[in-house]
């Protein structure tokens, strides 16, 4: 069968085992040591667990739940559900019960496929709320002896009962499915309400799979490391779609602890990693640096100031001189090779960034070094892929053009639809919700707001469609804008900015600990937590000047120059996605902070100098505490502008 004859992830499965037989599919470090599995192996061994859950009881249609960190046999197992007709469903690791007993009785799983001990009680715990649960199959069994066996195993179990079953039913199963068979199913993040279950077909993940491989030219040799949740639809499209498409080698590392040490071991030729990954990357990098002697700190700052001038040139084919070219190779040997080591990045071919906006410094600085970072723009409802950036024409203000195959259009208020192969089947028993984001034309709404340059076509993102409102005055609200220029800043690890129908903007900001941390170990300042650090009058000195900063820069934007911080607090907490403060992939949950931390924003608002608050948290064990701390409010210096009205987006 020929390439494009393919439409099933179980059938690109069959193709690399025969083309690619002794190839690595999957790797994984355990105990130290690299496991591999070769194509073929990775092959029998889904075949096997699919043979299983048949045997098991497992019928078409029904859904797998999967939960754990990123490990070739849960990838494997999401594989095998699809070969037994199931529909895999891929958890957050770090879901507490509440979410898990959601989802999972959302989607009505018959059977849950955990990583280890934690997973498993996790699971027992609400299991009394998930109706129709059947069969818990479990990878790592350490802890779980004495547990009920009626209805739990191992998938060594399940494998071993795979391999006495006949196989006639699997093929069966397999021969039935199409590309509008349901390939996976993933929820969305849940940022206003409770999340969606997203319905992608095999069609929507091999078509998406297959444009953005071959525009970026991805090849059967490259690597990637597979480190972020395996629920992220980010995560699917790269570990499985993408990998069955081009049969290229999943990486797993040893755990969340070691990732950046084994990131420098695989050394990955394709990279995906969001803003705040690369942000700390650096930090760690430049606090290193502040501890470095003073001939290697110079010998860096001179050869990073040199590269900001010639590396994005030499990366984007650009013709550079002589001497400078010479001059960078240099540099290179002595400094840029050594630290793209260090990173684990040496060997990164195409490496990508999304999510989030990214800061034009942090992006100059790797594309400065020769590390081909470029952006994208996606959703889940999309199969991820939107717009990428081309080589050549790669840019920190936009999102790139769209991806083969996708159309873009802007509506009268500013909000950005697309219309693409990998556009989601539907919301899962959401039939209102899928009218309201798909029209009858396939156009979906991403319920952003941006334009389409004139000239260039690159899309450019200004915030969430339902953030972006008016203030008193009548100018633009646009938080997100100035949130991602508030968070260039090593010492600003979030930022919520609040304004909308108020006469001027006020702001919340968390301290990044590492970057502070270091920075009041250099200076002798003693701190017993994160509390004492983030009120600490020197701290809150520095977010000043980082506010003031931002201001400046906010007010050079005619549009959105009504949006400078007027007055702003050092939180006493990090936001936390345990507290429902944040979504599982970071993102902030706007109405909850305005409705939990209402006494702060009347104190911003009231002109208070400090509030005293008490604030509810959960911890790792699901107990449930008050902090307790007296939070300053500060002013911050504005710059006098008129800033221009118009009518905001609804």
């Amino acid at each position: 069968m020929s390439d494009t004859a393919l439409r099933t992830i179980p059938e690109f499965l069959d193709r690399n085992a025969e083309r690619y037989g002794t190839a690595a599919a999957y790797r994984e470090k355990e105990f130290g040591i690299w496991q591999e599995w070769s194509w073929s192996q990775a092959r029998a061994e889904i075949e096997e667990t699919a043979r299983g859950l048949i045997a098991q009881g497992l019928e078409i249609g029904e859904h797998v739940g999967v939960i754990g960190r990123n490990r070739p046999q849960l990838y494997m197992a999401m594989v095998a559900a699809q070969c037994a007709g199931g529909i895999p469903v891929p958890l957050y690791q770090d879901a507490v019960g509440e979410e898990l007993a959601y989802v999972l009785g959302h989607c009505g799983a018959k059977f849950v496929i955990a990583g280890d001990q934690e997973q498993v009680d996790k699971v027992i715990e609400v299991r009394d709320r998930i109706e129709g649960l059947r069969h818990i199959a479990y990878l790592d069994g350490r802890g779980l002896r004495k547990y009920d066996h009626s209805e739990m195993s191992s998938l060594a179990d399940l494998r071993e009962r795979g391999r006495a079953a006949d196989r006639a039913e699997m093929d069966r199963r397999r021969a039935q499915q199409t590309g509008a068979t349901t390939c996976v199913m993933l929820y969305t993040s849940g940022t206003t309400g409770k999340p969606k279950g997203v319905v992608l077909s095999h069609d929507n993940i091999v078509a998406t799979a297959k444009a953005s491989s071959e525009f970026d030219r991805l090849r059967q040799t490259d690597d990637v490391l597979a480190y972020l949740p395996m629920a992220w639809v980010g995560d699917f499209i790269f570990s499985i779609g993408q990998a069955m498409v081009t049969g290229f080698c999943v990486n797993c590392p040893e755990s969340a602890d070691t990732v950046m040490h084994d990131l420098r071991e695989i050394g990955p030729t394709y990279y995906f990693a969001p803003p705040r990954v690369f942000e700390t990357q650096l930090t760690n990098v430049m606090i290193r640096m502040e501890d470095a002697s003073r001939f290697k700190k110079k010998l860096f700052d001179r050869a990073m100031a040199h590269a900001k001038t010639v590396g994005p040139k030499l990366l984007d084919g650009e013709p550079v001189g002589l001497w400078d070219k010479l001059r960078y190779r240099m540099n290179e040997l002595l400094v840029f090779g050594p630290l793209k080591n260090t990173l684990g990045l040496s060997r990164v071919r195409v490496g990508y960034t999304a999510g989030e906006a990214i800061g034009p410094e942090l992006f100059d600085f790797y594309r400065s070094i020769g590390i081909n970072l470029k952006q994208l723009y996606g959703q889940t409802e999309a199969s991820v892929f939107i717009t990428q950036q081309k080589d050549n024409e790669v840019r920190s203000d936009t999102v790139g053009t769209p991806t083969p195959g996708v159309e873009l259009r802007i509506a009268e208020n500013g909000e950005v639809f697309y219309r693409s192969p990998g556009s989601f089947v539907e919301y899962y028993q959401n039939p209102e919700s899928t009218a309201s984001t798909k029209d009858a034309e396939g156009w979906v709404a991403t319920g952003d707001a941006g334009f389409i340059e004139e000239g260039t076509g690159h899309l450019r993102i200004i915030d969430r469609a339902k953030d972006v409102g008016k203030m008193a005055s009548g100018a633009l609200f646009a938080p997100k804008f100035v949130e991602n220029k508030l968070k260039f800043f090593p010492e600003v690890y979030e930022a919520v900015v609040f304004g909308n129908g108020k006469d001027r903007c006020v702001a919340f900001l968390n301290i990044d600990l590492t970057a502070v941390g270091n920075w009041a170990e250099r200076n002798n300042i003693a701190y017993a937590s994160y509390q004492e650090l983030a009120q600490h009058p020197r701290v809150i000195e520095i977010m000043k000047g980082n506010v003031e900063a931002v201001n400046r820069s906010v007010a050079e934007d005619d549009m959105l120059a009504g949006c400078q911080v007027h007055r702003f607090l050092v939180l006493h907490k990090q936001l936390d996605a345990d507290d429902d403060e944040l979504t599982r992939t970071q993102k902030v949950r706007r109405r909850i902070i305005e409705e939990k931390y209402a006494d702060l924003i009347a104190g911003l608002y009231g002109g208070a100098d400090e509030v005293y608050t008490e604030t509810e948290v959960t911890y790792e064990d699901g107990r449930k505490g008050k902090i307790k701390a007296t939070v300053k409010m500060v002013d911050a210096e504005v710059v006098a502008v008129k800033t221009k009205t118009l009518e905001a987006a609804e």
